[in-house]
């Protein structure tokens, strides 16, 4: 068996893993694939997980549970990128990380644009639990540092490359940007606070449910 196993297409003829039991073989064979909960694994790391509440761009819940997620190579990377932000006195926030494949499909529903929301036929790198949603925090107080835009602006503000910004945001978001990239992490430059992982094609895209990651 190979890492990714046999996967039934969708009706998207896209290779999409539903079933709780194949993704446990999948981590008995190589525990590369399983899915650590951030809280859990990296100390200090906040996780205010948007989408668990209303408070969102889609004015919905989409998760039922304010959990993040990510492979454990890809956990390990932003464990690296908090420990060398905590030298600079920050912190990670993490605002999302894995998410269910049919959370993307309800996403894409809701906004019908490929420069903000993955394509059902595509699916997500966060399907992949290989994408992270984070901003930066002071270390010693907990309060968000200022960034470009609140997080899922779908505005030309929120691009990584917009500079008519006050120079403490310029700031931030470099620290944020420099950080990730050193341990792997590649910035969607339409979204400053989304990174992807560069092993993400080493993992298939899943659509299980948060409780199905528990220990």
């Amino acid at each position: 068996m190979n890492s990714h196993g046999e996967i039934a297409p969708n009706a998207h003829g896209l290779p999409v893993l539903t079933d709780a039991a194949q993704y446990r073989q999948q981590v008995a064979h190589d525990p590369a694939q399983e899915l650590v909960n951030l809280a859990d694994f990296i100390p200090g790391l906040v996780v205010d997980v948007r989408y668990a509440t209303p408070e969102n761009f889609f004015g919905q819940q989409l998760y039922t549970e304010a959990t993040a997620y990510l492979r454990r190579p890809v956990a390990e990377a932003l464990q690296d990128a908090q420990a060398e932000l905590n030298g600079l006195g920050f912190g990670l926030k993490v605002l999302d990380a894995y998410r269910p494949y049919s959370v993307t499909v309800r996403m894409f529903e809701a906004v019908p644009n490929e420069t903000y929301a993955a394509p059902p036929w595509r699916g997500s790198r966060h399907n992949r639990g290989c994408s992270v949603d984070a901003t930066l925090v002071d270390l010693h107080t907990g309060q968000e540092l200022p960034m470009p835009t609140v997080f899922d602006d779908l505005s030309p503000q929120a691009h990584s490359d917009y500079t008519n910004l006050p120079a403490d945001v310029l700031r931030n978001r470099a620290a944020l940007h420099r950080a990730l990239s050193r341990h792997g992490f590649v910035n969607y430059p339409a979204e400053w606070w989304h990174f992807d992982h560069a092993s993400w094609a080493n993992y298939p895209l899943l659509d299980l449910p948060f409780a199905a990651l528990k220990g």
